[in-house]
């Protein structure tokens, strides 16, 4: 019964028979293997347009680089205030980017809203030293909180990021889960909507180590072949990373392990609506759900055997949670099987 985040799932079989198979013999290092040409290819195909690929070891390392190429001197980037980069990150962006800042834009559901984004930039008017520069504007696809931004709601984020002269930025850790939950295609979710970079998940969606960061247009990337270097994220081995994508992508695999994940997700908010004891903080969209509990049965769950995390609540939370109940974070994945739905679920009645 582990719930505890998608990053604690293994590798998915096949992905795992591809490091081996690409394990022997000489390659070409720092990401001029053929197997690295052919997965950048890939990438491509995948988003249907040419695009430049660059691999990092990390989704943090990718939104940080992904800032450190939209920085300018002064630079403010703008994201949701509960989003990963702002709140779990350690200030990396701002390490990389070497002292750009982070303004957190509030949105219900973990989105943010167009006109609080607006509102936000507007508070740093062109010309005026004092305050700094905007810079990029950043959305969590899907959220912290396991919601999805609808197309039109890309759209409208994009209208104001690009209004305003400023790049979009698509953080996607969870990337395939928010695909297959809105049933869109890559360049749907993408470029079609005005995201100009994004920071690709494969680790949590069964890669044992496999991030990039890709550049929609090519002709855009500027500096990030030096900034990578620089982060020392520029593999010398890439064909490994090249090799869990190979995997990834070949006959559907992403879509059919976030699927998976998702369902399961389903599967286990169907469980929490059905109980007495347990109610939906709100509806999930992919493979994260979040529940309001007894503190007295999330301690006799974990005693149990059951792992999950007791989570903060959001600021934008519809409704109270008493002082004797928590807020607890499931998070499933493709390696999620309905027994442990089940057990838990059990475990609850």
């Amino acid at each position: 019964m582990i719930f505890s985040s998608d990053n604690w799932a293994g590798a998915h079989p096949r992905i795992a028979q591809s490091l081996v198979a690409n394990a022997g013999g000489y390659a070409a290092a720092y990401g001029a293997s053929d197997l690295d040409r052919k997965v950048a290819d890939t990438f491509s195909t995948v988003f249907e347009r040419d695009v430049a690929v660059f691999f990092v070891a990390t989704g943090t390392a990718a939104n940080s680089l992904a800032m450190a190429a939209c920085n300018r001197p002064g630079g403010v980037a703008f994201c949701h205030s509960e989003a990963h980069m702002i709140a779990d990150e350690c200030g990396a962006p701002e390490y990389f980017t070497g002292g750009a800042r982070l303004c957190p834009v509030p949105g219900d559901g973990g989105r943010m809203e167009p006109a609080a984004l607006e509102a936000a930039i507007a508070r740093y008017p062109a010309q005026f030293v004092h305050s700094g520069q905007p810079m990029a504007v950043s959305i969590t696809q899907a959220t912290e909180i396991g919601t999805a931004y609808a197309l039109d709601e890309i759209d409208a984020i994009a209208a104001v990021a690009h209004g305003n002269g400023l790049p979009l930025h698509m953080d996607g850790a969870r990337f395939a889960n928010a695909l297959v939950a809105l049933d869109a295609t890559p360049a749907e979710m993408t470029w079609k909507r005005g995201i100009d970079l994004v920071s690709f998940g494969g680790t949590k969606n069964g890669c044992w180590c496999a991030e990039a960061l890709v550049v929609l247009d090519p002709a855009k990337a500027g500096d990030l072949p030096f900034l990578r270097k620089r982060a020392a994220q520029l593999f010398s081995k890439s064909r490994f990373i090249a090799a869990q994508f190979d995997a990834y992508f070949e006959d559907g695999l992403w879509l059919d392990m976030a699927r998976h994940a998702n369902a399961m997700g389903a599967r286990l908010a169907d469980g929490f609506r059905a109980s007495n004891r347990v109610r939906l903080g709100w509806e999930p969209h992919a493979n994260e759900v979040f529940a309001i509990m007894p503190v007295a049965l999330m301690q006799e769950l974990t005693s149990k055997g059951a792992q999950f995390y007791p989570w903060a609540t959001p600021a934008a939370l519809d409704g109270t949670i008493a002082e004797t109940e928590t807020l607890t974070r499931y998070v499933t994945s493709f390696a999620t099987t309905t027994e442990d739905i089940e057990e838990l679920l059990a475990l609850i009645r």
